[in-house]
């Protein structure tokens, strides 16, 4: 259920009304806006006759039921978009947001050349795996700790938030010690264990879509995570298996505005994993703006035919320098379509 209050109502009468639906056996989770404060009300109860309580309570404008199963993270409980601060920047706000660098992090020199490339070209965040998951136990599993300390190093040295996978709920502490945002890969979407340590993990959170994972699916994964108290969830389509062969994956592009439809947590596009063709990535990453994404993750390597993972699909740094320069005038657009929209919601 939402339950939204009158206009600048006392705190005495939020908590009164937070114990009433404490009273129905419900959870309680609010929003506090500038005017007003809304309530969301998660948990199995009598919800039509917890409603009609709710509804005689002078201090209550509105109560209504969330009819989406997931609650925290769709539009009926906030409608506003979900910015999510990291460094001396915003998520999901008017800045659209580049996250590069390589997939595994292979030496020193190898993520401290890639941190200083990406960026000088313009990105934000740089990406690079200490933890791989592979498909064969015997290809290279990632350098772990050390990988985590180089890929912090690097963030730091160039002024980039860091963002990297986390595989295991035993690791989420670690890993979080190290980066700025914890990232999901598609196989581990609906590894709920650790899903639930992310809601306790301090850092903002990267959802990957899952191979073979339907919109829905996505979205009840990020709940689990908002449900259990992380709020700084983000969304990310990296293309879904089908019977299409001629790329990694098959890029459900549409699925970018159908989720800003449904939810208000920032969306980010993956066209390296979309892909698997650097020929074919910059292609997508000017679909991404055209689209209106709120980021784009994209690899990219000093050396990608040396590169010990996903060198097909790395853009090489000079790549990726032109990339940046040739998305310019449509990050003009998209910056004029956010502001346009951000007028529009005020």
């Amino acid at each position: 259920m939402i339950i939204s209050m009158k206009p600048h109502s006392s705190p005495e009468e939020i908590q009164a009304v937070c114990r009433r639906i404490e009273d129905f056996g419900y959870k309680i989770h609010t929003i506090e806006g500038v005017e007003r404060v809304v309530i969301a009300a998660i948990g199995v109860g009598d919800t039509s006759q917890c409603l009609e309580s709710l509804e005689a309570l002078p201090q209550v404008e509105k109560a209504m039921r969330i009819s989406a199963p997931y609650k925290f993270v769709s539009r009926e409980y906030k409608n506003a978009r979900t910015r999510i601060k990291v460094r001396d920047f915003e998520i999901g706000g008017d800045e659209f947001i580049m996250m590069a660098g390589p997939c595994s992090v292979e030496s020193e020199q190898q993520i401290m050349t890639s941190a200083e490339a990406v960026a000088k070209a313009g990105a934000r965040m740089l990406r690079g795996g200490a933890f791989k998951p592979r498909t064969s136990p015997y290809d290279f599993q990632g350098m772990e700790l050390e990988g985590l300390k180089l890929l912090r190093k690097a963030g730091d040295a160039m002024g980039l938030g860091v963002i990297t996978e986390v595989m295991s709920d035993r690791d989420v502490e670690m890993v979080a010690q190290y980066t700025d945002i914890l990232q999901i890969g598609a196989r581990n979407m609906q590894n709920f264990a650790l899903l639930k340590g992310l809601g306790k993990a301090g850092r903002p959170v990267l959802l990957k879509r899952g191979l073979s994972s339907t919109v829905k699916e996505l979205l009840m994964s990020a709940e689990y995570i908002v449900a259990h108290g992380n709020r700084d969830v983000m969304l990310c389509e990296r293309g879904i298996r089908t019977f299409e062969t001629i790329t990694r994956n098959t890029c459900d592009i549409v699925a970018v505005p159908a989720l800003q439809e449904l939810t208000h947590l920032p969306v980010i596009l993956d066209p390296s994993h979309a892909t698997g063709k650097r020929s074919l990535v910059p292609a997508l990453c000017r679909a991404g703006v055209a689209i209106g994404a709120d980021g784009i993750i994209v690899e990219a390597h000093p050396c990608p035919e040396k590169a010990v993972s996903d060198g097909a699909q790395s853009l090489t740094l000079e790549q990726f320098d032109k990339m940046m320069r040739d998305l310019g005038p449509y990050l003009e657009l998209w910056r004029g379509a956010r502001v346009a929209q951000e007028l529009v919601s005020a």
